[in-house]
């Protein structure tokens, strides 16, 4: 089958679905369709450990002062938990942008690893998200996924072995490195996921550097700069996002007050609040009580 003939039965999967909507979930966990029929502004998100195979129009991904294009024919590999800004750039009714994309599951990456894998070289890149042209077995791979998705005893019988073919094509392809990196337990990449997850688990709390580098097994100014490097954006800077990003979506609900809101993802001034909302989203954050449209 080719990519062609690939996003047109993802497209007639989508069919007369919501055409507001960009992701359509499968009957499998951790797999979706993606489908946009415009071009959308720059959208505040959390990627989790993802990949995302492109295979008509194009995105960009912002993170920290890093940006990421990638369009057809490209994926997406993200291997942290990361506070991102995404937009679709090129998309139209007659040629939408259509992708596909998968979630992680460590575990199997981790059991992968263990089976065939080797410590990470040290010249290996330690970044959290980057895109490159896929390899023609992981797109394979994740067309076969899809067909599978679409009939309940091929997902229950052919996923799990698919979906175990695409987390060893990820190791060996062509950003394998930054998973691997993430895998060994000594690396740097490791050392940061592990004071990521302290941050996302109590995001609301203030969390001293120091405390956060402990858990890491770093120096405090180690720690700063592989967070950085990983992140592209300072511990700080990270938890801000997350807790603007909680906000953005506690506000479209129109339940809570903006003072409420604040106080409620952790701010302690809602002065403060209010200005690094509009500093990130471009709209005070009173414009965007009741807003459904980012929840």
């Amino acid at each position: 089958m080719t990519q062609h003939d690939l996003v047109e039965k993802i497209c007639e999967a989508v069919g007369g679905q919501a055409e507001d909507a960009a992701f359509y979930p499968t009957a499998l966990d951790g797999f979706g369709l993606l489908h946009d029929v415009k071009t959308k502004s720059i959208e505040a998100q959390v990627y989790e450990p993802i990949v995302c195979l492109v295979l008509q129009g194009k995105k960009e991904t912002r993170i920290g002062d890093r940006l990421v294009h990638f369009g057809a024919g490209d994926s997406l590999i993200v291997s942290h938990s990361l506070p991102v800004l995404a937009a679709v750039t090129e998309a139209s009714r007659e040629k939408p942008y259509v992708g596909l994309v998968f979630s992680l599951d460590l575990s199997i990456l981790r059991g992968l690893y263990d089976s065939v894998g080797s410590e990470p070289a040290e010249i290996e890149t330690v970044q959290s998200l980057a895109a490159s042209k896929a390899s023609p077995d992981l797109i394979d791979a994740m067309a076969r996924l899809f067909h599978a998705s679409q009939n309940p005893t091929d997902a229950k019988i052919l996923a799990p072995m698919i979906s175990r073919e695409i987390h060893y094509r990820l190791l060996q392809a062509d950003h394998g490195g930054m998973l691997r990196q993430m895998l060994w337990r000594d690396s740097a990449a490791s050392r940061i996921a592990r004071a990521i997850d302290i941050i996302r688990a109590d995001f609301r709390t203030a969390l001293p550097v120091c405390d956060l580098a402990q858990s890491a097994g770093m120096s405090v100014s180690a720690f700063h700069a592989h967070f950085k490097t990983v992140t592209a954006t300072s511990p700080l800077q990270y938890q801000k996002d997350l807790r603007l990003l909680e906000a953005r979506r506690l506000l479209s609900h129109g339940s809570l007050s903006v003072s409420q809101t604040a106080f409620e993802v952790g701010y302690e001034s809602p002065t403060q609040f209010s200005r690094e909302y509009s500093r990130k989203f471009g709209v005070p954050p009173r414009q965007d009580i009741g807003s459904k449209c980012i929840a």
